[in-house]
């Protein structure tokens, strides 16, 4: 039987989770030190063995690499899946689809994806920051991978047309308020709302309230 010895264990300097395994006097690769716990030095390592722990330590860096991807901000299932699937480790090597099932699984296991809070998430932002249509929501999250069903049920928890299409006007107002123009003003500000995705008919009823608004602060008050 063919194989390879064991010579050294080392911790690396700069992660101390993480063990250096030497193979027949030459540094090999790294391992997790919890699967560097169950080796001992002068041990007999197959091929196969051998193989068997180049996956164990690859599958623990894709997992890695997924907790960083996720500590930027929530992801979809599928947005967490593509980054594992474009991972290339500096020796070349690919995590296989079952490795990504497994990493995907845990991580599932540990709450840290869920494409329903991501939904929740994204839904939240855009109704905070940038202002979107419904249907435009809907949009996003299905090239997030969502399920439409579950997207749907996130914006109805949280998006109402109206209240987002006047949120989505007012956020833009300042660049239009000295516009004196009916015709031109409503041609800008729903250019942009529809650009949002948002019905013209939703639209239209917000422009008509915005105007009426700006029109009576340009009414001069005297005093009685």
């Amino acid at each position: 039987m063919t194989g390879k010895t064991i010579t050294a264990l080392r911790f690396q300097k700069r992660d101390k989770e993480r063990v250096n395994l030497f193979l027949d006097g030459e540094y090999a690769f790294p391992l997790p030190a919890v699967e560097a716990a169950q080796l001992n030095i002068g041990q007999q390592l197959t091929e196969q063995a051998i193989e068997a722990l180049k996956a164990v330590d690859l599958r623990s860096r894709g997992y890695n690499r997924a907790l960083r991807f996720l500590a930027v901000r929530p992801r979809s299932l599928l947005e967490a899946r593509r980054n594992l699937q474009a991972y290339r480790p500096n020796d070349g090597r690919r995590l296989s689809e079952p490795q990504i099932e497994s990493i995907i699984a845990r991580l599932q296991e540990k709450q840290y994806l869920d494409d329903r809070e991501f939904a929740r998430f994204w839904v939240e932002q855009r109704n905070r920051f940038r202002p979107t249509a419904p249907r435009a929501l809907r949009y996003e999250l299905r090239q997030k991978g969502v399920d439409d069903s579950v997207a749907q049920a996130i914006i109805d928890e949280l998006s109402d047309a109206t209240s987002a299409c006047e949120a989505a006007a007012r956020s833009r107002l300042y660049r239009w308020q000295e516009e004196t123009d009916p015709g031109l003003f409503r041609t800008k500000m729903g250019s942009f709302l529809q650009r949002r995705g948002f019905d013209w008919e939703v639209a239209r009823d917000v422009i008509a309230r915005i105007w009426q608004e700006l029109e009576e602060a340009r009414i001069p008050s005297h005093d009685v």
